[in-house]
Protein backbone atom coordinates (compact mmCIF):
# COMPACT_ATOMS: atom_id res chain seq x y z
CA UNK A 1 0.00 0.00 0.00
CA UNK A 2 2.68 2.37 1.14
CA UNK A 3 4.31 1.87 -2.52
CA UNK A 4 1.49 2.54 -4.50
CA UNK A 5 0.78 5.57 -2.70
CA UNK A 6 4.05 6.68 -3.34
CA UNK A 7 4.04 5.99 -6.81
CA UNK A 8 0.73 7.96 -7.13
CA UNK A 9 1.76 11.17 -5.21
CA UNK A 10 5.03 11.07 -7.66
CA UNK A 11 3.20 11.13 -10.80
CA UNK A 12 0.64 13.53 -9.19
CA UNK A 13 3.10 15.50 -8.96
CA UNK A 14 4.57 15.66 -12.40
CA UNK A 15 7.44 13.75 -11.68
CA UNK A 16 9.57 10.36 -13.00
CA UNK A 17 11.72 8.07 -10.30
CA UNK A 18 14.94 10.44 -11.65
CA UNK A 19 13.69 13.64 -10.89
CA UNK A 20 12.28 12.47 -7.95
CA UNK A 21 16.05 11.42 -6.62
CA UNK A 22 17.38 14.89 -7.62
CA UNK A 23 14.35 16.74 -5.59
CA UNK A 24 15.64 14.21 -2.28
CA UNK A 25 19.36 14.77 -2.76
CA UNK A 26 18.13 18.50 -2.90
CA UNK A 27 16.94 18.09 0.97
CA UNK A 28 19.83 16.68 1.94
CA UNK A 29 18.31 12.64 1.64
CA UNK A 30 19.90 10.82 -1.32
CA UNK A 31 18.29 8.37 -2.71
CA UNK A 32 19.02 6.11 -6.09
CA UNK A 33 16.24 5.36 -8.12
CA UNK A 34 16.67 1.68 -7.73
CA UNK A 35 15.73 2.30 -4.25
CA UNK A 36 12.64 4.56 -5.53
CA UNK A 37 11.49 1.43 -7.51
CA UNK A 38 11.34 -1.25 -4.53
CA UNK A 39 9.73 1.27 -2.56
CA UNK A 40 6.78 1.92 -4.83
CA UNK A 41 7.07 -1.91 -5.73
CA UNK A 42 6.66 -2.75 -2.15
CA UNK A 43 9.83 -4.87 -2.18
CA UNK A 44 11.15 -2.86 0.32
CA UNK A 45 9.98 -0.19 3.27
CA UNK A 46 11.11 3.09 3.47
CA UNK A 47 12.48 4.12 7.31
CA UNK A 48 10.28 6.91 8.76
CA UNK A 49 13.21 9.69 7.12
CA UNK A 50 12.53 9.00 4.24
CA UNK A 51 8.96 9.14 3.91
CA UNK A 52 8.94 12.74 5.89
CA UNK A 53 11.59 13.81 2.73
CA UNK A 54 9.17 12.43 -0.07
CA UNK A 55 6.16 13.84 2.12
CA UNK A 56 8.15 17.39 1.98
CA UNK A 57 8.84 16.84 -2.06
CA UNK A 58 5.58 15.78 -2.50
CA UNK A 59 3.54 18.12 -0.74
CA UNK A 60 1.83 15.37 1.56
CA UNK A 61 1.27 15.22 4.39
CA UNK A 62 3.29 12.05 6.05
CA UNK A 63 -0.09 10.18 6.43
CA UNK A 64 -1.18 10.22 2.79
CA UNK A 65 1.37 7.05 2.52
CA UNK A 66 -0.38 5.35 4.64
CA UNK A 67 -3.93 5.63 3.95
CA UNK A 68 -6.54 2.74 2.05
CA UNK A 69 -6.94 3.87 -1.43
CA UNK A 70 -11.30 4.94 -0.75
CA UNK A 71 -12.26 4.86 -4.58
CA UNK A 72 -11.12 2.58 -7.59
CA UNK A 73 -11.63 3.65 -11.07
CA UNK A 74 -13.00 1.61 -14.09
CA UNK A 75 -11.86 3.30 -16.87
CA UNK A 76 -13.23 3.31 -20.25
CA UNK A 77 -10.69 2.14 -23.02
CA UNK A 78 -7.68 4.26 -23.87
CA UNK A 79 -7.95 3.45 -27.40
CA UNK A 80 -8.08 6.90 -29.10
CA UNK A 81 -4.96 8.13 -27.01
CA UNK A 82 -2.59 5.18 -28.39
CA UNK A 83 -0.42 8.35 -29.39
CA UNK A 84 -0.40 9.01 -25.87
CA UNK A 85 3.01 7.19 -23.90
CA UNK A 86 2.25 5.33 -20.97
CA UNK A 87 3.83 7.22 -18.42
CA UNK A 88 1.63 9.77 -19.31
CA UNK A 89 -1.27 7.69 -19.15
CA UNK A 90 -0.43 7.00 -15.95
CA UNK A 91 0.25 10.21 -14.86
CA UNK A 92 -3.38 11.74 -15.90
CA UNK A 93 -5.17 8.70 -14.23
CA UNK A 94 -3.10 9.23 -11.22
CA UNK A 95 -3.87 12.92 -10.67
CA UNK A 96 -7.93 12.09 -11.60
CA UNK A 97 -7.49 9.10 -9.06
CA UNK A 98 -6.40 11.38 -6.32
CA UNK A 99 -8.64 14.26 -6.96
CA UNK A 100 -11.54 11.51 -6.85
CA UNK A 101 -10.50 10.53 -3.89
CA UNK A 102 -10.40 13.71 -2.15
CA UNK A 103 -14.15 14.44 -3.33
CA UNK A 104 -15.51 11.16 -2.69
CA UNK A 105 -13.42 11.69 1.16
CA UNK A 106 -16.21 15.28 1.21
CA UNK A 107 -18.92 13.60 -0.01
CA UNK A 108 -18.90 10.61 2.35
CA UNK A 109 -18.23 13.04 5.33
CA UNK A 110 -21.23 16.00 4.25
CA UNK A 111 -23.23 13.80 2.23
CA UNK A 112 -23.37 10.25 3.10
CA UNK A 113 -25.93 7.92 1.07
CA UNK A 114 -25.95 10.49 -1.78
CA UNK A 115 -26.24 8.86 -5.33
CA UNK A 116 -25.20 10.54 -9.01
CA UNK A 117 -28.69 11.97 -10.98
CA UNK A 118 -27.22 9.94 -14.04
CA UNK A 119 -29.65 8.41 -16.27
CA UNK A 120 -28.71 4.12 -16.69
CA UNK A 121 -26.56 3.82 -19.62
CA UNK A 122 -27.66 2.49 -22.41
CA UNK A 123 -25.11 1.11 -25.25
CA UNK A 124 -25.75 3.53 -28.78
CA UNK A 125 -25.66 2.01 -32.38
CA UNK A 126 -26.54 5.19 -34.20
CA UNK A 127 -25.90 9.05 -33.69
CA UNK A 128 -30.39 9.06 -33.37
CA UNK A 129 -29.32 7.36 -30.19
CA UNK A 130 -26.83 9.62 -28.98
CA UNK A 131 -29.04 12.69 -29.88
CA UNK A 132 -32.10 11.23 -27.94
CA UNK A 133 -29.98 10.85 -24.85
CA UNK A 134 -28.43 14.16 -24.67
CA UNK A 135 -32.34 15.25 -25.00
CA UNK A 136 -32.83 12.95 -22.47
CA UNK A 137 -30.55 13.89 -19.52
CA UNK A 138 -31.45 17.89 -20.41
CA UNK A 139 -34.71 16.75 -19.21
CA UNK A 140 -34.10 14.91 -16.90
CA UNK A 141 -31.56 17.74 -15.21
CA UNK A 142 -34.28 20.28 -16.15
CA UNK A 143 -32.01 21.99 -18.22
CA UNK A 144 -34.91 22.73 -21.29
CA UNK A 145 -32.94 24.03 -24.33
CA UNK A 146 -31.32 26.77 -22.57
CA UNK A 147 -27.45 27.86 -22.82
CA UNK A 148 -25.23 25.89 -20.45
CA UNK A 149 -23.52 28.46 -18.15
CA UNK A 150 -21.27 26.15 -16.48
CA UNK A 151 -21.19 22.44 -17.43
CA UNK A 152 -18.53 21.31 -15.25
CA UNK A 153 -20.78 22.48 -12.64
CA UNK A 154 -24.05 21.12 -13.66
CA UNK A 155 -22.54 17.98 -13.95
CA UNK A 156 -21.20 18.60 -10.12
CA UNK A 157 -24.78 19.26 -8.65
CA UNK A 158 -26.07 16.20 -10.14
CA UNK A 159 -23.55 14.09 -8.45
CA UNK A 160 -20.66 13.49 -11.02
CA UNK A 161 -16.79 14.44 -10.56
CA UNK A 162 -14.92 16.40 -13.65
CA UNK A 163 -11.10 16.73 -12.85
CA UNK A 164 -8.99 19.67 -15.05
CA UNK A 165 -5.38 18.33 -15.63
CA UNK A 166 -3.71 21.73 -14.42
CA UNK A 167 -0.07 21.10 -17.10
CA UNK A 168 0.11 20.66 -20.60
CA UNK A 169 0.05 16.75 -22.01
CA UNK A 170 0.51 16.25 -25.97
CA UNK A 171 -2.26 14.44 -27.39
CA UNK A 172 -4.47 14.12 -24.19
CA UNK A 173 -8.18 15.84 -24.83
CA UNK A 174 -10.07 13.65 -22.35
CA UNK A 175 -10.46 10.35 -20.37
CA UNK A 176 -13.75 9.12 -18.73
CA UNK A 177 -14.23 6.00 -16.23
CA UNK A 178 -16.70 4.87 -13.43
CA UNK A 179 -16.26 5.78 -9.37
CA UNK A 180 -16.72 2.80 -7.23
CA UNK A 181 -18.72 2.24 -10.45
CA UNK A 182 -21.41 4.29 -10.26
CA UNK A 183 -20.33 7.39 -10.31
CA UNK A 184 -19.06 9.20 -13.37
CA UNK A 185 -15.72 11.14 -13.90
CA UNK A 186 -15.07 13.45 -16.81
CA UNK A 187 -10.87 13.92 -17.20
CA UNK A 188 -10.19 17.13 -19.45
CA UNK A 189 -7.26 19.04 -20.57
CA UNK A 190 -7.40 21.98 -19.43
CA UNK A 191 -4.92 23.94 -21.46
CA UNK A 192 -6.91 24.94 -25.06
CA UNK A 193 -9.86 27.22 -25.22
CA UNK A 194 -12.99 27.03 -22.91
CA UNK A 195 -15.14 26.51 -25.83
CA UNK A 196 -12.83 23.00 -26.14
CA UNK A 197 -12.33 22.10 -22.79
CA UNK A 198 -16.72 22.45 -22.23
CA UNK A 199 -17.07 20.45 -25.31
CA UNK A 200 -14.56 17.71 -24.12
CA UNK A 201 -16.42 17.25 -20.66
CA UNK A 202 -19.54 16.63 -22.68
CA UNK A 203 -17.97 14.28 -24.84
CA UNK A 204 -16.91 12.01 -22.09
CA UNK A 205 -20.08 12.02 -20.38
CA UNK A 206 -21.42 10.62 -23.87
CA UNK A 207 -19.12 8.03 -23.89
CA UNK A 208 -20.02 7.15 -20.43
CA UNK A 209 -23.45 7.02 -20.58
CA UNK A 210 -23.52 5.51 -24.66
CA UNK A 211 -20.41 3.39 -24.81
CA UNK A 212 -20.32 0.54 -26.88
CA UNK A 213 -17.32 -1.96 -26.00
CA UNK A 214 -18.44 -3.82 -29.92
CA UNK A 215 -17.82 -0.79 -31.69
CA UNK A 216 -15.09 0.83 -33.61
CA UNK A 217 -13.08 3.59 -32.56
CA UNK A 218 -14.22 5.96 -35.46
CA UNK A 219 -17.90 5.16 -34.90
CA UNK A 220 -17.42 5.41 -31.29
CA UNK A 221 -16.00 8.99 -31.22
CA UNK A 222 -18.69 10.17 -33.49
CA UNK A 223 -21.18 9.05 -31.47
CA UNK A 224 -19.75 10.83 -28.37
CA UNK A 225 -19.14 13.88 -30.66
CA UNK A 226 -22.99 13.74 -31.69
CA UNK A 227 -24.12 13.37 -27.55
CA UNK A 228 -21.57 16.32 -26.79
CA UNK A 229 -22.92 18.59 -29.54
CA UNK A 230 -26.12 17.57 -29.02
CA UNK A 231 -26.15 18.11 -25.03
CA UNK A 232 -24.34 22.09 -25.59
CA UNK A 233 -26.76 22.95 -28.61
CA UNK A 234 -29.87 21.15 -28.73
CA UNK A 235 -31.71 20.71 -32.09
CA UNK A 236 -34.68 22.88 -31.06
CA UNK A 237 -32.68 25.67 -30.22
CA UNK A 238 -30.04 25.76 -32.86
CA UNK A 239 -33.13 25.45 -35.11
CA UNK A 240 -34.48 28.52 -33.46
CA UNK A 241 -31.48 30.52 -33.86
CA UNK A 242 -31.07 29.20 -37.30
CA UNK A 243 -34.29 28.38 -39.01
CA UNK A 244 -34.61 24.95 -40.48
CA UNK A 245 -32.95 26.06 -43.74
CA UNK A 246 -30.47 28.17 -44.57
CA UNK A 247 -28.69 28.82 -48.00
CA UNK A 248 -25.69 30.79 -45.78
CA UNK A 249 -24.72 31.65 -42.49
CA UNK A 250 -22.66 34.70 -41.69
CA UNK A 251 -19.31 34.33 -39.31
CA UNK A 252 -21.25 36.80 -37.15
CA UNK A 253 -23.80 34.63 -36.39
CA UNK A 254 -21.30 32.45 -35.76
CA UNK A 255 -19.63 34.30 -33.63
CA UNK A 256 -22.86 35.24 -31.48
CA UNK A 257 -23.96 31.56 -31.02
CA UNK A 258 -20.75 30.59 -29.76
CA UNK A 259 -20.48 33.05 -26.93
CA UNK A 260 -24.35 32.45 -26.29
CA UNK A 261 -23.80 28.37 -26.10
CA UNK A 262 -19.98 28.24 -24.97
CA UNK A 263 -19.44 25.64 -28.51
CA UNK A 264 -17.14 26.61 -31.28
CA UNK A 265 -17.88 27.88 -34.05
CA UNK A 266 -16.77 24.76 -36.12
CA UNK A 267 -19.23 22.47 -33.95
CA UNK A 268 -21.99 24.92 -34.85
CA UNK A 269 -21.51 24.25 -38.21
CA UNK A 270 -20.77 20.48 -38.22
CA UNK A 271 -24.23 21.08 -35.48
CA UNK A 272 -26.01 22.99 -38.74
CA UNK A 273 -24.76 20.24 -41.12
CA UNK A 274 -25.76 17.25 -39.05
CA UNK A 275 -29.35 18.22 -38.71
CA UNK A 276 -29.25 19.40 -42.39
CA UNK A 277 -30.51 23.07 -41.98
CA UNK A 278 -27.19 23.25 -43.99
CA UNK A 279 -26.04 21.56 -47.16
CA UNK A 280 -22.63 19.35 -47.65
CA UNK A 281 -21.64 22.51 -50.21
CA UNK A 282 -22.51 25.04 -47.68
CA UNK A 283 -20.38 23.32 -44.97
CA UNK A 284 -17.62 22.95 -47.18
CA UNK A 285 -17.90 26.48 -48.21
CA UNK A 286 -17.55 27.22 -44.51
CA UNK A 287 -14.58 25.17 -43.69
CA UNK A 288 -12.72 26.66 -46.50
CA UNK A 289 -13.05 29.70 -45.29
CA UNK A 290 -11.96 28.97 -42.24
CA UNK A 291 -8.72 27.66 -42.91
CA UNK A 292 -8.70 30.94 -45.77
CA UNK A 293 -8.36 33.19 -42.57
CA UNK A 294 -6.60 30.83 -40.49
CA UNK A 295 -9.24 29.52 -37.78
CA UNK A 296 -9.15 25.61 -37.94
CA UNK A 297 -6.32 25.08 -35.07
CA UNK A 298 -7.40 27.99 -33.25
CA UNK A 299 -10.59 30.47 -33.71
CA UNK A 300 -11.09 33.95 -33.08
CA UNK A 301 -13.42 35.53 -30.44
CA UNK A 302 -12.61 33.18 -27.80
CA UNK A 303 -15.76 32.35 -25.73
CA UNK A 304 -15.74 33.75 -22.31
CA UNK A 305 -17.05 31.89 -19.07
CA UNK A 306 -16.27 29.76 -16.15
CA UNK A 307 -15.42 26.03 -15.99
CA UNK A 308 -13.78 25.55 -12.46
CA UNK A 309 -14.34 22.86 -10.27
CA UNK A 310 -15.96 24.33 -8.00
CA UNK A 311 -17.60 21.46 -5.65
CA UNK A 312 -14.37 20.15 -4.23
CA UNK A 313 -13.38 23.32 -2.85
CA UNK A 314 -16.98 24.21 -1.41
CA UNK A 315 -17.14 20.74 0.52
CA UNK A 316 -13.57 21.69 1.93
CA UNK A 317 -14.91 24.97 3.02
CA UNK A 318 -18.08 23.93 4.53
CA UNK A 319 -16.12 20.95 6.68
CA UNK A 320 -13.72 23.04 7.58
CA UNK A 321 -15.97 25.68 8.83
CA UNK A 322 -18.05 22.54 10.66
CA UNK A 323 -14.80 21.21 12.31
CA UNK A 324 -15.43 18.30 10.83
CA UNK A 325 -11.48 18.40 9.11
CA UNK A 326 -8.77 20.03 10.36
CA UNK A 327 -6.92 22.86 8.78
CA UNK A 328 -4.64 20.05 7.42
CA UNK A 329 -6.94 18.03 6.76
CA UNK A 330 -8.11 20.38 4.22
CA UNK A 331 -5.22 21.93 2.86
CA UNK A 332 -4.15 18.39 1.90
CA UNK A 333 -7.83 17.83 0.24
CA UNK A 334 -7.67 21.02 -1.11
CA UNK A 335 -4.41 22.83 -1.70
CA UNK A 336 -4.76 26.35 -1.34
CA UNK A 337 -8.48 26.58 -0.56
CA UNK A 338 -7.78 28.09 3.08
CA UNK A 339 -5.73 30.89 1.55
CA UNK A 340 -7.97 34.03 2.27
CA UNK A 341 -9.26 31.82 5.70
CA UNK A 342 -7.22 33.73 8.97
CA UNK A 343 -5.11 31.58 10.74
CA UNK A 344 -6.10 29.50 13.72
CA UNK A 345 -5.27 30.85 17.18
CA UNK A 346 -2.29 28.80 18.46
CA UNK A 347 -3.32 27.31 21.42
CA UNK A 348 -1.60 27.32 24.67
CA UNK A 349 -0.29 23.91 25.54
CA UNK A 350 3.01 22.56 27.42
CA UNK A 351 5.69 20.81 26.30
CA UNK A 352 4.02 17.40 28.01
CA UNK A 353 1.04 17.96 25.89
CA UNK A 354 3.01 18.83 22.76
CA UNK A 355 4.61 15.59 23.04
CA UNK A 356 1.77 13.30 22.84
CA UNK A 357 0.40 14.70 19.83
CA UNK A 358 0.49 12.34 16.68
CA UNK A 359 3.04 13.31 14.66
CA UNK A 360 1.37 15.20 12.33
CA UNK A 361 -0.27 17.24 14.77
CA UNK A 362 2.81 18.27 16.44
CA UNK A 363 4.67 19.37 13.29
CA UNK A 364 1.32 21.74 13.00
CA UNK A 365 1.42 23.08 16.06
CA UNK A 366 5.11 23.80 16.14
CA UNK A 367 4.62 25.37 12.49
CA UNK A 368 1.91 27.57 14.10
CA UNK A 369 3.93 28.78 16.84
CA UNK A 370 6.98 29.68 14.63
CA UNK A 371 4.24 31.90 11.97
CA UNK A 372 2.79 33.45 15.39
CA UNK A 373 6.54 34.75 16.30
CA UNK A 374 8.06 34.96 12.72
CA UNK A 375 8.28 38.79 13.21
CA UNK A 376 8.40 39.61 17.09
CA UNK A 377 11.96 36.71 16.36
CA UNK A 378 12.76 38.99 13.21
CA UNK A 379 12.70 42.51 15.11
CA UNK A 380 13.72 41.40 18.51
CA UNK A 381 17.51 41.07 19.18
CA UNK A 382 16.63 39.94 22.51
CA UNK A 383 14.99 36.48 21.53
CA UNK A 384 17.83 35.32 19.07
CA UNK A 385 20.24 36.02 21.94
CA UNK A 386 20.83 32.60 23.04
CA UNK A 387 22.34 33.04 25.96
CA UNK A 388 22.72 30.13 29.36
CA UNK A 389 20.01 29.69 31.52
CA UNK A 390 21.85 29.66 34.03
CA UNK A 391 21.13 25.92 35.47
CA UNK A 392 17.14 27.15 35.53
CA UNK A 393 14.67 24.85 33.94
CA UNK A 394 12.22 26.30 31.82
CA UNK A 395 8.39 26.87 32.86
CA UNK A 396 5.67 26.59 29.90
CA UNK A 397 2.33 26.98 31.30
CA UNK A 398 3.30 25.60 34.58
CA UNK A 399 5.07 22.30 33.46
CA UNK A 400 8.72 21.86 33.39
CA UNK A 401 11.11 20.73 30.28
CA UNK A 402 12.71 17.81 32.35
Amino acid sequence: MVGERIRQARLVAGLTQDELAQCLAVQQQPITKAALSKYELNKSTPPARVLMALAHVLGVIPSYFLAEDVVAIQWLAFRKHAQLPQARQDEVKAYAQHVAEQQMELTTLLYPGERPQFPTPHPATTVEDAEHAAEELRRMWGLDDNPIESITQVIEDHGGVVVGIPRPIDHFDGISGWINQDIPLAVTATTGSLDRQRFNVAHEIGHLLLWNDKQDEKTSETIAHRFAASFLLPAHAIRHELGVHRQRIDIGELRLLKQKFGISMQAIIYRAHDLGIITTGICASLFQEFSRRGWRKEEPYPFIGHEAQLRLKQMTLRAFAEKLITRDSAEQLCPGCLADEPPEPVPATGPRVLMQMPLAERNAALEAFAEAFAEDYATNEELRDWTALDGELWDMDGEDWE
